[in-house]
């Protein structure tokens, strides 16, 4: 059996209000702050896991498949799931919250990662190594920095994932912007309370991400010469 959810236009409720974001000025502000501090924290645990996997599955070609396969398949896992899974272990908190969307952050920053590293030419490596560089050397001083470009990239659409990803979050009170949009849905389908919600994620995901290409531009200055 099918359900369809009716829609009439009412003047008495616009998608956007500049008085209801007057009214709940501190409540909006707080949730950005929570979805934001969440989005941070997971992308730079995800980071720390996702990019010594990363140099594993370069060094250990045979690990690659493994690897980015175990990823791929958490990716695949519905969030709701994962939430059904962690939240007995974890409890109904962050740490819930930080779990999941941190799982879904590594296969994109690994499979870039590796990538990057990948396309270190040989001929650099070889002079590295005919200047004495050993294996972790060569990757810090050399191979980490050419790959810069492919875990930035990673690092941009696993944040941007990740800042839609948190409002799922709602389901165990941890969402973020999410508890604005789930609770204009429970409003009487309050649109300009789901639209704030709304807006705030795609400005703080645009924010973010123009941050990170900010980053890319100091850190690999480099590329900064290239057309296209």
């Amino acid at each position: 059996m099918s359900f369809r959810l009716s829609y009439r236009a009412d003047p008495g409720n616009p998608w956007f209000s500049w008085q209801y974001v007057r009214d709940n000025s501190d409540t909006v502000l707080a949730a950005l702050r929570d979805h934001t501090t969440l989005t941070l924290r997971a992308v730079l645990i995800a980071a720390l896991i996702a990019v010594p996997l990363a140099v594993v599955a370069y060094w250990f070609r045979p690990l690659t498949g493994p690897i980015l396969a175990l990823t791929g398949v958490l990716y695949t896992v519905p969030s709701l799931a994962l939430f059904a899974f962690i939240a007995p272990y974890l409890g109904i908190g962050v740490a819930t919250v930080l779990s999941v969307v941190v799982l879904y952050a590594l296969l994109v920053i690994v499979r870039n990662a590796v990538a990057g590293l990948n396309q270190v030419p040989d001929e650099v490596r070889e002079a590295a190594e005919g200047m004495g560089y050993g294996r972790w050397g060569r990757l810090l001083r050399v191979e980490l920095p050419l790959a810069l470009p492919g875990i930035l990239t990673g690092l941009r659409l696993a944040t941007v994932s990740t800042v839609a990803l948190v409002t799922v979050g709602v389901v165990i009170g941890r969402g973020g912007l999410g508890q604005i949009i789930f609770a204009g849905f429970q409003n009487n389908f309050y649109k300009a309370q789901i639209m704030t919600g709304t807006l705030l994620c795609v400005l703080l995901a645009l924010v973010l991400d123009l941050f990170l290409v900010g980053v890319g531009r100091l850190l690999t200055p480099w590329l900064r010469g290239r057309v296209g």
